[in-house]
């Protein structure tokens, strides 16, 4: 909503890659392309504070993860209220809106690789392309299962999925009446629910010690 683009969304970049291109946007088409390696970098960060230390029979450091983003999403909240990234809901200017896809990469991408090393693979939290076809396959199994143990742990599976994809939903309905209302100021709300886990997860750790 702020510049147009889904942050998220890696295949988009590449698709607007090939379109710029296309169009001989040189500046606009290398900004598409870098962008991901933002959200690269983003999953390689949690990498190594979480899936690195799991593998080496050591608990993951999901504070830390916690903490960069909402430092991310408050910096977005700040530098967009005082204007450094235009007006809100503007159409993608890439020199003035870099630093701001740039940031928002970044937090999905270490969003998206923690939540997913730490559901074993299972929930992705930032698309809901992979959900929506695991439940596709999962609705299936149920319905050609034979044995009744593996029928109800898929059953429960699909259960979880179908409350991810709505609770995606609930949320970006949420989130539209939000930043069309107080712009900028409603990355605050992301900021302080990332900074809340954080604190949980901080807390987490000493109660373990």
């Amino acid at each position: 909503m702020a510049c147009h683009r889904f942050v998220s969304h890696v295949t988009g970049f590449a698709t607007q890659f090939g379109i710029d291109v296309a169009e001989v946007r040189w500046t606009d088409a290398f900004g598409m392309l870098t962008v991901p390696l933002f959200f690269l970098a983003g999953t390689m960060i949690s990498a190594y504070y979480v899936d690195r230390r799991l593998n080496h029979g050591e608990q993951g450091q999901f504070h830390i993860l916690f903490f960069l983003m909402s430092f991310f999403l408050l910096l977005v909240t700040v530098f967009g209220s005082l204007g450094f990234f235009g007006h809100f809901g503007a159409a993608l200017d890439i020199t003035a809106d870099y630093i701001l896809i740039a940031l928002l990469c970044l937090s999905s991408g270490i969003q998206n690789a923690g939540i997913t090393t730490a559901s074993n693979s299972f929930v992705r939290t930032t698309h809901l392309t992979g959900m929506t076809t695991d439940l596709g396959i999962g609705i299936v199994r149920v319905m050609t299962q034979d044995q009744k143990k593996i029928k109800s742990v898929e059953r429960h599976k699909n259960e979880v999925r179908t409350l991810l994809i709505f609770s995606f939903i609930i949320g970006s309905v949420v989130a539209s009446f939000l930043f069309l209302k107080v712009a900028y100021l409603g990355f605050a709300v992301p900021t302080m629910i990332s900074f809340g886990l954080y604190l949980v997860a901080k807390k987490g750790i000493h109660t373990n010690a």
